[in-house]
């Protein structure tokens, strides 16, 4: 399994929302490419970058600090948020950026999420509150359920699924391990999980826990309830 040390960037500074309210950001870096760097010496190989103020407006708009996030380390990234065309993800592939996260688009636009797989590193977001989708930065709510998304996937040729529980996401309140399980036998896929991720706890639950490939941390590691060293060494 999998760690991935996230930077959510709002106005080119790393964040962490609370169930994916902008207004209750809180900026924990000003600088998030000296944040890369703090991540790779603790031992990250993958980096989660999200262009929060782009999942809501639908373009890169902190295009400039990812580029310069992915030019200070030598992290393997995974970028997401406001991707909607293959024009952002050749962008972002020019960067050298590694993967690309398609979350609205899997939702509103499946045909063209299966075309880019056959050409690029593609991973599908899922985010979802009381077990239904939620796109345009969690704005909206669809009447879709997540686990009929990702099973809708599970021949796409997508590299991974990252699922995220929206009610526990920024809340330290412990990962939803059910649902992400759910999700991944669904769509049969790798399957990252993501929301509420507290402590060591939460890692090891999820490590032994069926076809989980990988974890999001943010808000524990902001905060110094997980000790992301220790939690490198346990996997």
């Amino acid at each position: 399994m999998e760690i991935f040390p996230a930077i959510d960037l709002k106005q080119g500074c790393a964040v962490r929302l609370s169930k994916g309210e902008m207004q209750s950001a809180k900026i924990y870096s000003k600088d998030p490419c000296e944040l890369a760097k703090k991540f790779e010496d603790l031992g990250a190989k993958w980096l989660h970058l999200v262009d929060l103020d782009g999942a809501f407006a639908g373009e890169a708009v902190n295009f400039k600090a990812i580029e310069r996030i992915v030019k200070s380390t030598r992290l393997r990234v995974e970028v997401g948020g406001g991707i909607r065309d293959e024009a952002r993800i050749k962008e972002y592939l020019n960067l050298g950026v590694d993967r690309f996260i398609l979350g609205s688009a899997a939702l509103k636009n499946r045909d063209f999420v299966r075309r880019m797989t056959k050409l690029y590193r593609i991973v599908v977001g899922i985010d979802a509150k009381d077990g239904l989708v939620a796109t345009e930065g969690w704005a909206e709510l669809s009447r879709v359920k997540a686990t009929d998304l990702a099973r809708d996937y599970a021949d796409a040729g997508v590299c991974a699924i990252i699922c995220t529980d929206i009610s526990r996401d920024g809340m330290l309140s412990g990962v939803n391990v059910e649902f992400s399980r759910s999700i991944a036998k669904a769509s049969g896929i790798d399957t990252i999980a993501s929301g509420g991720v507290k402590d060591i706890n939460d890692i090891i639950a999820l490590k032994n826990a069926e076809l989980i490939a990988g974890v999001i941390v943010g808000k524990a590691y902001y905060e110094g309830t997980l000790d992301l060293k220790k939690a490198f060494e346990a996997l």
